[in-house]
């Protein structure tokens, strides 16, 4: 059984904020509509208690005149008949029975009145967590739906940079290779002919003559001059010398015409504003940029002719590189765009910008933005 993406993962934590939040509103709009009822009733039970409380009020008048009125029957009953007699007291009675009623409804009333002002002081706390809750759900799906639906380009990066460490790795020992073989097959090589030639030539002047072994002398010498251009060309790949002592702009015009010299391409340099030294870590980083993105032009794209422009300017420098190749895809992700995540990674820890537009047959062109930052 397959283990779900990060896309299944995020769909799936949508759909259920997204039911949850609707289960919410649910409630929301339940508990709002018992809220705005309850508020009709207390407004109508609030109307009846003051209602109440005034008719017993007036029934309260009535039942103090009905007892004195009986008060007085009792007391005078001689003087009244027993129909008047009986309707004092039923009159008295029955206003008391009626008070009675209207303190009973009366404390009804009030009870369910507060009743009700204490519901809906929980419902109003219901509502407002109702709202709070779906305010930060809302919050929650802008943030699934938005910044998180980055995160897998995120991993995916961060399985590309793992990659190129082990690429930066194999490239290391590449490089290793490749110096040894260069020194072996060069250097070394010529070293080991001269100690063999200067052995001919000692058994030249001893059994020959000096004029032969003079020969021999001058072979050396060039064998050794060759030598000689082989070792500097090799230093001059590792860190060119003169990028110290000469700075940017001169190192570059040199390494790209020795790049035509070298093959049949065509390399135009181009530079704008007044030449200066930069910061040594930003002169390092610029010509590694520039190397391995002509490199990279050179070895994939194929074209007849790059272009180097360099624009120094008070805050920053710009350097493009273009060239007529093949292009490529800047999405696809490919084996040889480890060369671009070096560059990239190389431009950011100098806080600059990176950009590249290229497509299939249209060759490519990369530019770079670095702010000048004196050390």
């Amino acid at each position: 059984m397959s283990k779900p993406n990060l896309d299944e993962i995020l769909d799936k934590m949508l759909e259920t904020v997204g039911d949850s939040k609707e289960q919410v509103y649910d409630i929301h709009e339940e508990t709002e509509r018992e809220y705005k009822q309850l508020q009709q009733e207390l407004k109508q039970v609030q109307a009846q208690v003051v209602e109440v409380i005034d008719d017993a009020e007036k029934m309260e008048v009535h039942s103090r005149f009905a007892r004195n009125r009986l008060a007085e029957v009792s007391k005078q009953f001689s003087n009244y008949s027993d129909e008047d007699v009986k309707d004092a007291y039923e009159q008295a009675n029955d206003y008391q029975v009626r008070l009675a009623v209207l303190r009973q409804k009366e404390q009804q009333l009030r009870e369910r009145r507060d009743y009700i002002e204490r519901r809906l002081k929980k419902l109003k706390e219901t509502v407002e967590r109702a709202e709070a809750l779906m305010s930060q759900m809302t919050i929650v799906m802008n943030y699934l739906t938005g910044d998180l639906q980055n995160i897998q380009e995120m991993v995916e990066d961060a399985k590309e940079m793992q990659g190129f460490g082990l690429k930066i790795i194999e490239a290391q020992e590449e490089e290793r290779k490749r110096l040894s073989r260069d020194i072996h097959d060069g250097p070394a090589q010529m070293m080991a002919n001269v100690m063999l030639r200067s052995e001919l030539v000692e058994r030249i002047f001893e059994e020959k003559s000096p004029e032969e072994a003079m020969n021999e002398v001058r072979e050396l010498r060039e064998m050794v001059k060759n030598s000689l251009t082989e070792v500097r060309r090799i230093i001059y790949d590792l860190r060119p010398m003169a990028l110290d002592d000469l700075g940017l702009v001169p190192t570059l015009a040199k390494y790209l015409k020795n790049i035509e010299e070298r093959g049949d391409v065509t390399v135009s340099f181009q530079h704008v504003g007044r030449d200066r030294r930069l910061p040594t870590k930003m002169e390092v980083a610029l010509f590694r940029f520039v190397q391995e993105a002509v490199t990279n032009a050179l070895k994939h794209g194929e074209p007849k002719k790059v272009i180097v422009k360099i624009e120094l300017k008070a805050t920053k420098v710009i350097v493009a590189i273009k060239d007529d190749g093949n292009g490529f895809d800047p999405e696809d992700k490919k084996e040889g765009s480890f060369g671009l995540v070096g560059m990239k990674e190389r431009v950011n820890m100098l806080d600059g910008e990176f950009s590249i537009d290229s497509k299939l047959n249209k060759g490519t062109l990369i530019v770079v933005q670095l702010p000048i930052k004196n050390d």
